[in-house]
């Protein structure tokens, strides 16, 4: 009898602990997000304690490219991922069938003209050669930044993937690199001037306001945003995320570090 008792303790013990741990899965679960490292890395860490609050554990996976983590999240192995604007996303989904979908807007990083050469645009010379990103989006981003200043024109019907094929009138001869977007800050010294993204002139202690010798508008449609795959906009766990990401901590720490409008918070 004894020992019947034992064995019967045993086993409740067992079925206890076991209960405990699946009730401690089902209350806590995991988020895996891909970023690349500022700003998005690093507003995603400062949220880890908010989705906890909210019953998820959320774990940042860094990138340092544009492409990677968009094949991560198309294939499942990330929940959603933090890099992106809207035109970057709807032309990966068409360029390569993906099924990737906003989930929310965060922030705009704006564009900006750097040099190491010159202080000023009148300074560029003729024939100046300018570095810009190689992505379809952020190429045609660049070039239609460099036509709102006049230095040159763009096919009627060029529109926001405009190449430099599609630059209709060029007064300055500007030559043009196509650059991976990363690699941009690098080569800054290598030519007379580049166009680089924020997240990646952030980093290179690139401020646009300040060093800037040409920055985007304040109406730029290239919001960041949350992305996800279609279908999953709204799973509670994602509406969490974003929840977070436009909360009190972030406010507070872009006022804090981004004080010349690197980074600029929306609600979209």
């Amino acid at each position: 009898m004894k020992k019947f008792l034992s064995i019967t303790l045993v086993l409740l013990l067992a079925f206890s602990l076991f209960a405990a741990g699946t009730k401690e899965q089902a209350t806590s679960k995991t988020i895996v997000v891909g970023a690349t490292p500022e700003p998005h890395a690093a507003f995603l860490n400062l949220v880890v304690e908010d989705l906890k609050a909210a019953g998820y554990t959320l774990k940042v996976q860094e990138f340092t490219d544009y492409v990677t983590p968009n094949e991560a999240l198309e294939s499942g192995e990330l929940d959603a991922n933090f890099f992106q604007h809207i035109p970057y996303l709807e032309s990966f989904n068409k360029e390569k069938g993906y099924h990737l979908a906003n989930a929310g807007g965060i922030h705009v990083e704006p564009f900006a003209l750097y040099s190491k050469k010159y202080k000023t645009l009148a300074d560029l010379p003729n024939g100046a050669t300018i570095a810009i990103p190689n992505d379809p989006t952020n190429e045609g981003r660049a070039l239609l930044l460099l036509e709102s200043a006049g230095l040159l024109k763009l096919a009627a019907n060029a529109g926001l993937e405009a190449t430099p094929l599609d630059v209709a009138s060029n007064p300055k001869n500007l030559r043009f690199r196509e650059i991976e977007a990363a690699s941009l800050p690098r080569v800054l010294q290598d030519v007379d001037a580049a166009i680089i993204n924020g997240n990646y002139a952030i980093p290179a202690g690139l401020i646009a306001t300040r060093d800037g010798l040409l920055v985007e508008g304040a109406d730029s449609p290239y919001v960041n945003v949350v992305a996800v795959k279609q279908g999953r906009e709204n799973d509670a766990a994602i509406v969490e995320l974003v929840k977070a990401l436009r909360g009190a901590k972030i406010k507070a720490y872009v006022a804090e570090h981004y004080t010349n409008g690197e980074v600029v918070l929306v609600s979209k």
